[in-house]
């Protein structure tokens, strides 16, 4: 633990170095206008984003708190400060489930035009799961790694490629990339905690308000799927109704049908916190359909070749013309009375 701590102190570092150096560029945004035109859509380049994938799956498991997590990191934050991004860590400590020692966590926060005071925040979570714990054989649960390239790794891929077309367009808003830690460090669901990393991140906006305002939010979650089928899930439609429906009217304007305009799936994610703690109106995007029957879910299965870059490209497209055109909120969200 105590190497640990130390190489998240040296990425800290790192990254405090890098954005000093980009302040300057930091103060405009970098190319802002379309070059190919008003209203034309920008590419999402599909095969390497599915490189980023497979890159990050090569890392192996990345656990919070683990060497793999921090090898992740430092590659985000050297992919982003590349793109002249303003890259930031939000750290803190929670205790393991099976030890109750601290484990370091920490949300990586990407900004773009990061003076802006209202912003809009796309989420995913970047650790994985200790085991595949859905495994039918018991000893491939408590044995295997688990890869995680669709629950884990498609988002983070989604954001790097996102990342670097951002200078392509014209966002209505600051854009905030964030990855949460801690989603699921869980060895038994009955008694370990879900959403650490998201759940810090909204009572720190809450409790701490920063200058700016977030006036809404997406988390993106397995959806890198070859056989993608991505339905509005049931509580993004109630927290953030608004949202949700102008995602899936860009969706039908660009002729990606692939995101289905119909309720599907109550899921617990990242985005209650957002939504009931933080009161961003924040809209989940996720395939909650991957394999036979959701079979490969936290399983070995869930692995690159189960993937496709052509998946990752279309909620790639949908959300880069999505971020041209984010409507404003008319009312923040309500408290849920049941589920």
């Amino acid at each position: 633990m105590r190497c640990l701590l130390r190489g998240a102190a040296i990425l800290n570092l790192s990254i405090a170095m890098a954005a000093a150096a980009l302040a300057a560029a930091d103060k405009a945004k970098a190319g802002k206008s379309n070059s190919s035109g008003e209203g034309a859509e920008v590419a999402f380049d599909a095969e390497r984003a599915y490189g980023y994938l497979t890159r990050i799956c090569k890392i192996g498991a990345r656990i919070s708190g683990s060497e793999g997590m921090e090898r992740q990191q430092q590659l985000l934050a050297d992919h982003f400060m590349k793109l002249k991004a303003q890259v930031k860590l939000q750290s803190f400590d929670a205790p393991h489930p099976l030890t109750r020692n601290p484990v370091r966590m920490s949300n990586m926060i990407v900004s773009w035009d990061a003076k802006a005071r209202r912003r809009v925040l796309l989420a995913c979570h970047y650790d994985t799961r200790p085991h595949a714990d859905r495994e039918r054989d018991p000893d491939v649960a408590r044995q295997a790694t688990f890869l995680g390239a669709n629950d884990g790794a498609s988002g983070v891929a989604l954001l790097m490629e996102l990342g670097n077309q951002m200078h392509k367009i014209d966002p209505t808003y600051g854009v905030d990339l964030v990855f949460f830690d801690g989603e699921e460090l869980i060895y038994s669901d009955a008694r370990d905690h879900y959403f650490l990393g998201s759940e810090y991140f909204a009572k720190e906006y809450r409790d701490h308000p920063p200058e700016h305002e977030y006036v809404c939010g997406v988390v993106a979650d397995m959806i890198g799927d070859k056989n993608l089928q991505i339905y509005q899930e049931i509580s993004s439609l109630h927290f953030a109704p608004e949202v949700t429906d102008s995602i899936w009217k860009t969706a039908k304007k660009l002729n990606v049908k692939e995101f289905v305009a119909k309720p599907k799936h109550d899921v617990r994610d990242d985005h209650l916190a957002l939504n009931q703690i933080a009161k961003i109106p924040t809209c989940d995007i996720i395939d909650f359909d991957y394999g036979p029957g959701n079979s490969y879910w936290h399983t070995t299965k869930d692995a690159p070749a189960a993937c496709s870059g052509a998946s990752l490209a279309k909620v790639g497209r949908v959300l880069l013309a999505w971020l041209e055109s984010v409507p404003s909120p008319t009312k923040k969200p309500e408290k849920r009375t049941s589920r």
